[in-house]
């Protein structure tokens, strides 16, 4: 089994759709650091999982320097945004980081990989 992790930043704004008073539903911006991390049995004909390129290019192309809310259909909180950034790394994603801000992370790890961990 591979595995390998990588941690990349985006900066990004967005806002917050709440149901009660919160200054997030006012537009603003974050240096979101992200760390996901992938695992195969097998390398590709390269000799890697995926290359570190394709991953920063696959997140940081849709999410560096937006304003989120335009570019995804659903509330870009971090935790939507961990789920989000797993997906987009499928197969071989299976846990992934999201910091907003300095002390605040949400994860995000796939139901297989959950089960794995906890049996």
């Amino acid at each position: 089994m591979y595995e390998i992790k990588k941690t990349l930043e985006i900066s990004a704004a967005h806002y917050l759709p709440l149901e009660y008073e919160s200054k997030c539903t006012q537009l603003h911006g974050h240096n979101w650091n992200v760390t996901v991390y992938l695992r195969a049995r097998e390398l590709n004909a390269a000799g890697m999982i995926m290359d570190f390129t394709e991953i920063k290019q696959k997140i940081n192309g849709t999410l560096d320097h937006k304003v989120l809310n335009d570019v995804l259909d659903f509330a870009p909180t971090a935790e939507n945004l961990a789920r989000y950034i797993c997906e987009e790394l499928a197969p071989f994603c299976y846990r992934a980081d999201v910091e907003e801000s300095a002390g605040n992370v949400a994860s995000y790890i796939t139901d297989a990989e959950w089960e794995r961990s906890h049996v």
